[in-house]
């Protein structure tokens, strides 16, 4: 199962890399998202973060590891519980936008979410597939008005 969403921003990617990949910002961005705390690094490649979201009525916890780091440019995180394994990679691209005097740097983000069942999970997943498309639409949404604010 897979999720995949891009957000054109008028912001320069530096900033919008540096709040993204601080992955405790997704209770701003990710409607699912209860609280995600960081338990171990610096934000960098090997940092770990706990998430707890709601997902159909109900709350799971991933443990993730930071598993890229490219600053500007990629970053990328490995989730995982007892019954999915999740990979959360983001793509980022210097953008123009606007015209004329009028244009200036921003971002795009492309956010590309795969899950991996586990177990007896794994015969239910197709049953899942418009959960993760309204997901995936929440998300986009979330993240394009969280960015916006960006100052």
């Amino acid at each position: 199962m897979e999720i995949e969403r891009s957000v054109t921003v008028a912001h320069p990617v530096d900033r919008v890399f540096a709040y993204l990949s601080d992955f405790t910002n997704t209770t701003e961005w990710d409607p699912g998202t209860v609280r995600t705390e960081r338990v171990s690094g610096d934000g960098g490649l090997g940092t770990r973060y706990h998430n707890v979201s709601k997902f159909l009525g109900r709350e799971t916890e991933l443990d993730y590891l930071v598993i890229e780091h490219v600053p500007d440019e990629r970053f990328a995180l490995r989730g995982e519980n007892a019954t999915v394994v999740a990979k959360d990679t983001m793509t980022f691209v210097r953008t123009v936008t606007g015209s004329g005097a009028a244009s200036g740097e921003g971002t795009t983000v492309t956010y590309r979410a795969d899950f991996e069942f586990k177990g007896i999970a794994k015969l239910a997943a197709p049953l899942l597939a418009p959960a993760f498309k309204k997901l995936g639409d929440e998300a986009e949404q979330g993240m394009r008005d969280a960015l916006s604010r960006l100052g």
